[in-house]
């Protein structure tokens, strides 16, 4: 495990790293990361050591913590456990029926949580379950993009949950606090697993003991537990009737004032990182260290980071505010009014390696990192 202080790279380690970089102090080992490591709660691999990498401080609230220690944990055993998918946008989590439909689908399982009868518990999940597949009707891809996000991120914060907490109520008000906070995230393309994954797997623990079992199988947690409850097919034709449960109409009306709201901001962006002169970072071999709770879908055209640190074989790139747009293959942030051989301009910074360099890019006014020749 290793405790990082993000305001001058110093770590604490439990144990030892293989390539002697750490220094023995009594029981922990003590240290400095190099800029060349990204600094995230997240598995890292260091000096010959695969680490559970935590910021430092932790969170001072007691369940917080031991749900993130546990989380993050379970993050360096996963590709062990061959629990690792090939992740994609989930953009149509930023669409107003996307959105709309997963929140319903979160407040149905807030409602599962905590019933008091076998009966509205059942009542419950197939309303969550009628939410999601109206949502993987309208959006086909969805059941395969959500599906690989929350064995990637809904899993390890279950297991968190799981195993950080003793007192199974603890666990279910835990659950219930997820589908509640992430309401407030900018975006659920990234941070909706956080909130659906505690709640499914414990009702499946409930329903099905074995079920982590069967997860090798590809099987998504929806339809785990829909087995488990033996629940019949949605019912599409009552679905309005079932979404008046959960939502009076303000919801509704608070989601169609936010898309309204989204199509300018969307628009600004394009204007930036696409139609306007930009800076290309390839994204060979690149680490990432962001929020995952801001990313902004922009359609096809790629994601939007609001703030990101990038690191690759060129050197780094600091994103502070302004935004960097990332698609499979490079990363763009604005040069309007940069200077050609500039590396920083509006709230981003370029720190390229040797070897590396700037050169115009094939429109006018663009700028991409390339490969210095050697002499």
């Amino acid at each position: 495990m290793l405790l990082v202080d993000y305001t001058d790279r110093s770590v604490v380690a439990n144990v030892a790293d293989a390539q002697g970089k750490l220094i023995a102090s009594g029981k922990v080992f003590t240290g400095t990361l190099p800029e060349s490591v990204i600094i995230a709660n997240t598995p890292t691999e260091w000096s010959g050591v695969r680490w559970t990498q935590l910021l430092w401080p932790l969170p001072t609230e007691e369940a917080k913590r031991h749900v993130l220690l546990s989380h993050e944990l379970f993050h360096r055993i996963q590709p062990a456990l061959k629990l690792t998918r090939d992740e994609v946008g989930n953009q149509h989590l930023d669409t107003l029926e996307g959105r709309y439909l997963l929140q319903l689908e979160w407040r149905a399982l807030a409602q599962a949580l905590k019933a008091p009868t076998p009966a509205e518990r059942r009542a419950a999940v197939s309303d969550a379950q009628l939410f999601r597949h109206e949502r993987y009707r309208l959006f086909p891809q969805a059941s395969v993009e959500e599906g690989h996000l929350e064995i990637n991120e809904g899993v390890p914060e279950y297991t968190g949950v799981r195993l950080g907490l003793t007192d199974p109520q603890a666990r279910i008000a835990f659950a219930e606090y997820d589908l509640s906070a992430f309401v407030q995230a900018p975006t659920f393309v990234r941070s909706f697993a956080y909130a659906t994954g505690p709640a499914y797997g414990l009702l499946l623990d409930e329903h099905d003991p074995a079920w982590r079992g069967k997860l090798g199988a590809g099987q998504r947690l929806d339809q785990l537990l829909s087995l488990a409850m033996q629940l019949p097919a949605p019912d599409f034709a009552a679905l309005k009737t079932r979404a008046a449960r959960y939502d009076d109409g303000t919801l509704r009306s608070s989601e169609e004032s936010r898309d309204s709201q989204k199509r300018k901001h969307l628009a600004e962006l394009k204007t930036r990182l696409v139609d306007g002169p930009v800076l290309i970072v390839p994204l060979k071999k690149t680490n990432r260290q962001f929020n995952p709770q801001t990313l902004q879908p922009l359609g096809e055209l790629g994601m939007v980071y609001p703030t990101l640190r990038l690191t690759g074989e060129w050197g780094a790139l600091q994103v502070e505010s302004g935004g960097a747009l990332l698609t499979q293959t490079q990363a763009t942030v604005s040069t309007d009014g940069v200077n050609p051989s500039a590396t920083e301009g509006d709230g981003w910074r370029l720190d390229l390696k040797p070897g590396w360099s700037v050169r115009p890019g094939d429109r006018a006014g663009d700028l991409i990192v390339v490969q210095t020749p050697s002499q």
